[in-house]
């Protein structure tokens, strides 16, 4: 069992987290995006094991496989007889064929209800909302104010906002009405473009979750080839930076795929890391990374290996 500081608050909503997250997306069967398949059997096995371990929160969405990944999570809660105490599952809402107006918002809402097998959902999130208009989403009535509505409504307990483009991102924090922040490969060992936001959703109590600190699988293997890093190919500097901190790690004993998680437990601003698995062998592999323990040294020689910013997903210049 990890020690103290694995249960973390949720922001200001009152929820508490343990500091992993089941990340939901490959459990849906996506082997086109992460290299391999999973049975809906073999899904719903994982999920059940994860709910008698210490990771107490597992993150899906609306989108993931068409619903997939919420259906395989709904069977493994009901073959459970429901949510078990001390558990949070969070989801999205995602936009269809284009469709990302305030009734989608409401539809998409009742579909992840309806697979999930609940009457309520704790956490719904805006999801990728960097791929449509910012004024159009967040005009008056539109998805934004649909989340607003459903949450005062209380068939929503809390809501955020998670997605890739920190620039965009940031302007849905400074509208002040979510309460949750989800970036994805732009906080990890490569790449730190997601600095500002995390600062400014932390100053305005918001909760951060943290997902995809492998940066597409870079990260958890370094030696094997890899050469792209958050679905784009890996600029050279990055490449070089994943070899010496890959070096350092065994130099340490360890491996880069432990300490890019353990550097994102270390945040006392993130509430939870989200790591996506389908083998039942990873939960125990990712309890023994939130508890290993590195000298301070071995950090401060890890920050000296950061690829310049010019590298980052969303590096601009002034």
């Amino acid at each position: 069992m990890p020690g103290p500081g694995w249960l973390r608050p949720l922001g200001a909503t009152g929820l508490t987290v343990s500091g992993l997250c089941l990340g939901g997306a490959p459990l849906g069967g996506m082997p086109e995006v992460f290299g391999s398949d999973v049975s809906e059997d073999g899904a719903v096995a994982l999920v059940r094991e994860v709910l008698h371990s210490p990771i107490t929160f597992i993150d899906t969405s609306n989108g993931y496989s068409n619903g997939a990944s919420e259906t395989r999570i709904g069977l493994a809660l009901a073959a459970e007889g429901g949510v078990p105490a001390g558990v949070l599952v969070e989801t999205k809402v995602d936009a269809r064929n284009g469709d990302y107006s305030a009734e989608r918002v409401r539809r998409s809402v009742e579909e992840s209800m309806r697979r999930l097998g609940l009457d309520r959902l704790p956490v719904v999130h805006l999801h990728d909302p960097e791929y449509h208009e910012f004024e159009v989403l967040a005009a008056p009535g539109g998805a934004v104010d649909a989340l607003v509505a459903l949450r005062e409504e209380g068939a929503i307990g809390h809501i955020g906002v998670a997605g890739g483009d920190v620039h965009e991102l940031a302007r849905y924090v400074e509208l002040d009405v979510f309460e949750l922040l989800l970036t994805h490969n732009r906080w990890t060992l490569v790449d730190r473009s997601a600095g500002p936001l995390i600062a400014a959703a932390a100053e305005r109590g918001m909760g951060v979750i943290n997902a995809a600190v492998h940066g597409g699988g870079i990260l958890a293997k370094p030696h094997a080839g890899l050469t792209r890093y958050g679905y784009r190919d890996a600029p050279p500097a990055t490449l070089r930076s994943v070899a010496a901190m890959a070096a350092l790690a065994e130099e340490h004993g360890t491996d880069l795929a432990t300490v890019a998680v353990a550097w994102s437990l270390r945040d006392p601003r993130i509430a939870s890391t989200v790591v996506g698995f389908t083998k039942s062998e990873r939960i125990g592999q990712l309890l023994a990374a939130a508890s290993v323990e590195l000298p301070e040294t071995f950090w401060t020689q890890l920050e000296e290996l950061v690829p310049e910013p010019e590298n980052w997903l969303d590096h601009r210049r002034e």
